[in-house]
């Protein structure tokens, strides 16, 4: 079969690792759709005062009592309180993505420090903190993470947020810590690191060199995976009333506020459920992108 000289041309690769990652990236439609609706989303909660066209909070109190359909002052229309769902949709996106985006930053910095301390220490430190990883495995994310929150239940907004934070941090830094020891593990095998082992080169500078570099792809590509397994979990606990308290708004929580109405006024669940899918899908195709283009060799085992 002839080959498409134009294939062959975009397949030498550059001479920068993550510049060709990065062409392989944009030849991904459906992973370049996918950042492309994040951006959006990320847009929508930087500048969500000026955007939204009411506060997160503001009632209009000739809506009130029930929801009211879409209308010209409304357009996506109203909950039972009166407050604009399109601004709370778009405030919404400012605290879900903020959800994810922290908690993936505490569960790197903790999964990147356990992981590489574990595979580059090995025995002792290796068996302690890999067991201490078993040990949460053993417990189910969601109900591990109501019962942190269902403890620590704060009575604040800011409490909340910190509580929820911490929970979500708790239950998913383990995964991450173990990925890391992984990949790391198989790292210090490697001729660069027993030779940089054997000119003197001390054990930090081993990690910070040679291991952590070589572990930053892998890393992001769990990383956006992640997020969106945070935004999901939070969506959960917020539903059932354990997490972003009222009158702040989340995804998750305008969720909780319609239960009573799913059959009466089902656009009040139906908008902020297309907005947690939304997102959930987008950073699960972005990360499949990410992997895709970081590791070409992922591709062709799937062809």
């Amino acid at each position: 079969m002839a080959v498409d000289a134009l294939t062959v041309a975009r397949d030498i690769p550059s001479g920068s690792p993550s510049a060709d990652a990065f062409r392989r990236l944009r030849r991904n439609p459906v992973a370049v759709v996918s950042g492309t609706i994040i951006i959006l989303m990320i847009i929508l909660a930087i500048f969500a005062p000026l955007i939204a066209p009411y506060a997160y909070d503001a009632q209009d109190r000739s809506y009130a009592l029930l929801p009211a359909p879409a209308d010209a002052r409304h357009r996506l229309g109203t909950d039972q309180l009166g407050q604009d769902t399109l601004s709370r949709l778009i405030y919404g996106a400012r605290v879900s993505l903020a959800v994810g985006v922290i908690v993936q930053l505490i569960e790197v910095t903790i999964g990147i420090a356990l992981g590489l301390l574990a595979a580059y220490k090995g025995g002792l430190w290796d068996t302690i903190l890999m067991r201490v990883t078993d040990a949460m495995f053993a417990f189910p994310d969601l109900l591990f993470a109501i019962l942190l929150v269902g403890i620590f239940r704060p009575s604040s907004i800011a409490g909340s947020f910190l509580t929820v934070f911490v929970a979500l941090a708790v239950v998913g830094w383990p995964g991450m810590a173990r990925l890391v020891r992984g990949q790391a593990l198989a790292l210090r095998e490697k001729e660069y690191v027993e030779a940089a082992r054997a000119v003197g080169v001390s054990g930090w500078g081993i990690v910070t060199r040679h291991l952590l570099p070589n572990t930053v792809g892998i890393i992001a590509v769990a990383g956006t995976l992640s997020v969106a397994r945070a935004i999901l979990l939070e969506s959960y606990i917020s539903f059932l009333g354990y997490g972003i308290q009222p009158p702040l708004a989340s995804w998750g929580n305008m969720l909780n506020n319609a239960q009573s109405y799913f059959t009466t006024a089902p656009w009040v669940a139906i908008f902020p459920g297309v907005m947690i899918t939304l997102a959930v899908t987008s950073f699960n195709f972005l990360g499949d992108g990410l992997r895709d283009a970081l590791d070409p060799r992922h591709v062709h085992s799937r062809t």
